[in-house]
């Protein structure tokens, strides 16, 4: 559905040259939901609204859904749904209008619009809000209209920017389960930019991690966290003697931190599989004579990730 080879876009900023992306290689299967992670100025919305052809390349090639994105940008759009950080929907205008119109720009019969639209309306749960004005919806309405205005076309692709920021919890769950459910019906392949890193690892079969405008690692999540982070182990022991707590741990179990805590020591340990390895710690304890108080396993998760490729936290990126 997506393939780039070397797409690297450039801005000049007085003087000074700046290298937004450099050289991206990449490739989306028809089907498949893939996460974009960085932070802010990372490449990330650069290199979408490229594969999009809003913004054209400095060097390199990209095509979807088979036309290239300089040469055919019209068979590009046409073929694609594209979900932006802002509301797509003008304020002033009615629900039901924005999606008709969506449709006539896409050079829908009035038929297959009306249809498409009332079809969306209803899957998407905003029956009965179609004479409403676009500011009188709430956040989540608004977002699921923007989900709807982006599937009037029943794209094969669709391109997702931080679809769920400024939503609460429950919002950012109810929409995804609207996409979800489109994703299944359509059959498509869905894009995805976020700072929420639940919804990668919850959500995406792939997660590509971009940096500097380069990508610096592609896999699915969990083998993203199996290769560049571990799962944390902490256990309070009921002992003052943290040399007989590391005496007692298995060869070769992971990193060991011990310190103070009012019921005796605190152990942690970072070491792969956190849940298959706490049995074993806990028993190698007990049979050295030190009793477990309490035992907790922390899984590795994308931001741990992100923070031990390139020593920032995506989670304070996203915060600032």
């Amino acid at each position: 559905m997506i393939r780039a080879r070397g797409l690297t876009k450039n801005f000049r900023r007085g003087k000074e040259v700046v290298e937004a992306v450099k050289g991206i290689d990449v490739d989306v299967a028809e089907g498949e939901l893939v996460a974009f992670l960085g932070p802010n100025g990372a490449g990330k919305s650069t290199t979408l609204r490229m594969l999009t052809s809003l913004l054209e390349p400095t060097g390199g090639e990209a095509s979807v859904a088979g036309y290239d994105v300089v040469a055919h940008p019209a068979q590009v759009r046409a073929r694609l749904g594209f979900i932006g950080q802002g509301n797509g929907g003008g304020f002033s205008y009615k629900v039901v209008d924005e999606l008709h119109n969506q449709g006539r720009f896409y050079g829908l019969p009035p038929r297959v619009y009306r249809e498409r639209a009332a079809d969306l309306l209803a899957a998407l749960e905003l029956t009965g809000l179609e004479k409403r004005s676009v500011q009188s919806l709430s956040g989540g309405q608004r977002r699921r209209l923007d989900v709807a205005l982006g599937l009037m076309n029943h794209p094969p692709l669709l391109f997702l920017d931080e679809p769920t920021t400024g939503l609460d919890p429950h919002s950012r769950a109810n929409l995804w389960g609207h996409i979800a459910a489109m994703r299944e019906r359509y059959g498509m392949t869905v894009v995805l930019t976020t700072h929420y890193l639940d919804e990668a690892d919850s959500m995406a079969e792939r997660v590509v991690v971009i940096d500097h405008g380069e990508i610096i690692a592609d896999a699915a999540p969990g083998a993203l966290k199996r290769e560049h982070a571990d799962d944390v182990l902490t256990l309070v022991v009921a002992t003052d003697d943290g040399a007989a707590v590391r005496a007692a741990l298995p060869d070769g179990v992971g990193d060991v931190t011990v310190g103070p805590h009012d019921d005796g020591l605190l152990l942690r340990v970072a070491t792969a599989r956190g849940a298959d390895a706490l049995p074993g710690v806990i028993e190698a304890l007990r049979l050295a004579g030190l009793a477990t108080v309490s035992a907790d396993v922390r899984r590795a998760s994308l931001d741990d990730v992100f923070l031990n490729l390139t020593g920032r936290s995506l989670r304070e990126e996203a915060v600032s």
